[in-house]
């Protein structure tokens, strides 16, 4: 079964096209060092709450808005291998993110359960 990376932040309205930007080369790169697939999706309808949500995991402000991504691999050991060769790679810079990393949640995850499987279907 594939092996998934998750991300949940929070990215300030204003600066969404950057973010667009960003999001586009690293797609590009990820794909190009072995993923299977990469996502990237805006929140449109993410409540707020009483105790837990997205927004609140994250810490949005009233001018940001949540983003959750993820990135497919083969398994386990390509994740690693790739994102070793993505973290080399010169054109991902880090620095000057447009949103707080400090409040990124992200991590690795086993599929449990899939309704189709790209490493099945030869992608």
């Amino acid at each position: 079964m594939p092996y998934v990376d998750g991300f949940v932040l929070a990215v300030p309205k204003d600066n969404i096209e950057a973010y667009k930007a960003l999001a586009t080369t690293a797609c590009a790169i990820w794909m190009e060092h072995g993923a299977l697939d990469y996502v990237e999706c805006i929140g449109d309808d993410v409540p707020y709450g009483e105790l837990t949500s997205f927004p609140r995991a994250v810490m949005a402000k009233e001018d940001e808005i949540v983003v959750f991504s993820w990135i497919i691999y083969r398994d386990r050991e390509t994740r690693d291998a790739v994102n070793k060769k993505v973290m080399a790679d010169p054109r991902l810079k880090l620095e000057g993110m447009p949103f707080d990393g400090k409040r990124m949640i992200y991590g690795g995850f086993t599929t449990l359960l899939r309704a189709s499987d790209p490493v099945k279907e030869g992608r």
